[in-house]
């Protein structure tokens, strides 16, 4: 089971990164590797380095009302970017885009699955 969840959270970061590189110009990701690898690192950033910034830079992301946990997010992309071959992105903008991207993605897919979750547990 818990295979199945990280396989369909790299399938989902996957989509998330194809949808942004359509969208931008600035955007460039070639291959199934630079998808896979870039989804992988992007997942186990979010699930591991993320909240340990977010409890580290509280205060910060208090005092800019939010702010900063976009930067967090911008860094979490910048490293799967980093890590991933045949992976950039060109300016701040298109960083700000991709997290926006991958945020919709995510919610909007993860809210599927729920919705699909709750009809199937609903007697007929």
């Amino acid at each position: 089971m818990i295979l199945l969840r990280i396989a369909l959270a790299v399938g989902i970061n996957a989509l998330a990164l194809w949808v942004a590189n359509a969208i931008w110009d600035s955007v460039s990701i070639h291959g199934f590797w630079a998808y896979f690898i870039g989804a992988l690192v992007l997942g186990i950033a979010n699930a591991v380095i993320k909240p340990i910034l977010a409890i580290l830079t509280l205060p910060l992301i208090i005092f800019t009302l939010g702010l900063f946990y976009l930067l967090i997010n911008i860094a979490m992309v910048a490293l799967a970017e980093w890590i991933a071959p045949n992976f950039s992105i060109d300016g701040f903008w298109s960083y700000v885009g991709v997290v926006a991207i991958v945020w919709i993605v995510n919610w909007a897919s993860y809210s599927l699955i729920a919705e699909v979750g709750r009809s199937r547990a609903r007697p007929a």
